[in-house]
């Protein structure tokens, strides 16, 4: 799942077209393409990346030391002492379940792997891992597909930790049609569709610094959840052979070009946004559309499934391209 708790401008990877509203699993309408994407093998729960069978202590200072902060500067924001931190790192403390809790907290460990770090502790873990059609997720999923249903005709998404796609809406259709099937089976994958060489890569004007950045992407968020999955999706990704034609296709330096239409007032709007954010710049109907993107997360999760969904928006950067996509979609 991308980083953070709260919304951000940033560039987001995009996902294949499922050519209608793609509700989440359980929901009445899930009958699409996008229902059968979201409940193959890859959406499934995973299970946790942390053996429980290490203790608690190596686990906690393995993450510390990830996060680059001392036994102090971590004392004093759990309202711990050094001398104690240091006591449950080697073992010889044990730490109460709700010390547990606090020190994830403070450490910014990610919700599936605080309840590992329970079980480590001998604790029962304290976050439910509840699937997207169980009855209990039905004000998740009404308020996700207002979401998506709300933002159009602009692209937005939904996806899980691994950038398996949860659901869509009709805009990130629109811009990802064309995608063969083969890369369209259960269970989609937002990093495989977009950078693969079959895939929409080739129709991205500014390939090779949207290619860098969504691998930049992974490589922190890597960093962040230890995701053994999430590594082996990057290694995947990385080996792809670029498209034909891209480094031809590429804009200026700065990842900008001419935005929907082209032409000079186009290529200016898009080069002063590329000093300020890099923008996804993608061909449909022979027009080139430029967005800038948004990440959401839900705030404060108590589940591991809420936890590591993804809400991504695109928000068109320029006149041009908000025209052609209300013309596309009214």
């Amino acid at each position: 799942m991308p980083e953070g708790d709260d919304k951000q401008t940033t560039a987001a990877p995009v996902l294949p077209p499922t050519h209608q509203i793609a509700p989440l699993e359980g929901s009445p309408q899930n009958t699409g393409p996008a229902a059968r994407a979201s409940s193959g093998p890859g959406y499934r729960p995973r299970m946790t990346s942390r053996a429980s069978g290490t203790g608690v202590g190596p686990l906690l200072k393995s993450w510390r030391e990830q996060r680059r902060i001392s036994q102090l500067e971590l004392a004093l924001r759990a309202d711990s002492s050094a001398r104690h931190i240091s006591f449950v790192e080697t073992g010889r403390s044990r730490p109460s379940e709700e010390m547990v809790l606090r020190l994830s907290e403070h450490l910014d460990v990610p919700v599936r792997e605080r309840n590992a770090l329970l079980l480590a502790a001998g604790y029962a873990p304290r976050f439910t891992e509840t699937a997207m059609d169980d009855p209990s997720m039905a004000v998740v999923r009404e308020a996700l597909e207002r979401l998506l249903r709300g933002y159009e005709p602009y692209p937005a998404l939904v996806v899980d930790g691994t950038y398996t796609l949860v659901a869509a809406n009709r805009g990130l259709a629109l811009i990802m049609e064309g995608v063969p099937e083969h890369l369209l089976a259960p269970p989609a994958n937002a990093m495989r569709v977009v950078l693969h060489p079959e895939g929409a890569a080739g129709r991205i004007r500014n390939y090779r610094q949207w290619r860098a950045h969504l691998l930049d992407q992974m490589e922190r968020q890597i960093a962040l959840d230890r995701s053994d999955a999430l590594r082996a999706l990057y290694e995947e990704v990385a080996a792809y052979p670029p498209p034909e034609g891209a480094d031809e296709s590429d804009g200026d330096e700065g990842g900008a070009g001419g935005g929907a239409g082209g032409g000079e007032a186009g290529d200016a709007a898009a080069f002063a946004l590329g000093n300020f954010a890099l923008p996804l710049r993608i061909e449909h109907g022979g027009q080139v559309l430029t967005f800038l993107s948004s990440i959401s997360t839900f705030n404060t999760p108590m589940d591991v499934t809420v936890a590591e969904l993804a809400i991504e928006t695109f928000l068109p950067a320029d006149p041009a391209t908000a025209k052609y996509l209300m013309s596309a979609l009214g």
